[in-house]
């Protein structure tokens, strides 16, 4: 006779126990739901390693800009629901901006608060290859537009057309009315952010205000120090 195998063999896949004669879930049922938390974030394995412990803050700088993200998180939920509601880490390469940003989102994410990451470059090009697929454009848009939180790292990355500005601002006029945060990471500044597009560029500004963290200074470049 042929056995069959469960990945939990306490409920046999179920997810609930029968307990004094009560049904109760199993303790797989909250892995797995967590489990479908993280794989729909879209943030990778590697990215998970880059957490608020294993974050180097080797100068002034570089601590201010862990110190905002840390208060940020603490006051999350008071502000979560307001306009300014939202952080953005700017300016020089090497900072650790993306580092912080996925530190956020593994803290958040840990505290079951869903978070959807966007690598900029590489989603607006995917969303520009298959715009006149109208069903596949409006369910990519949405998942940008309606997560709790968006993650949108390297913002501004490379050549900006109209359309990467259409896109774009389709995404953050949405969660700018909605009062949806947003958690931001650019090599740009934000007088270069608003320089690109006031309309986007303004939304931004407004929506992190009090958690804008702007580095300057090769000396903060990380992958250049001695």
């Amino acid at each position: 006779m042929k056995r069959t195998l469960y990945s939990c063999s306490k409920c046999r896949d179920t997810s609930w126990l029968l307990i004094d004669g009560k049904a109760r879930r199993c303790g797989c049922y909250e892995i797995k739901r967590l489990k479908r938390i993280w794989e729909k974030s879209g943030i990778s394995l590697e990215q998970k390693e880059m957490t608020f412990k294993s974050f180097n803050a080797y100068s002034k700088e570089i601590k201010n800009a862990k110190d905002t993200a840390t208060k940020y998180y603490i006051n999350y939920k008071v502000i979560k629901d307001s306009r300014n509601n939202s952080i953005v880490f700017l300016g020089q390469v090497g900072s650790g901006k993306t580092h912080l940003s996925i530190a956020l989102a593994i803290n958040f994410i840990n505290k079951e608060i869903p978070v959807i990451y966007m690598p900029y470059r590489d989603v607006i090009m995917n969303i520009k290859q298959n715009i006149l697929d109208s069903i596949y454009y409006r369910k990519t848009i949405e998942r940008y537009q309606k997560a709790e939180i968006l993650l949108i790292d390297d913002l501004y990355k490379g050549k900006i057309t109209e359309s990467d500005i259409n896109i774009l601002f389709e995404i953050i006029n949405y969660r700018y009315l909605n009062n949806k945060a947003i958690i931001v990471s650019s090599e740009r500044s934000i007088d270069e952010i608003l320089r690109i597009d006031e309309g986007i560029g303004s939304r931004i500004y407004e929506m992190c205000k009090g958690y804008l963290v702007e580095i300057r200074g090769k000396g903060n470049n990380y992958r250049v120090r001695g």
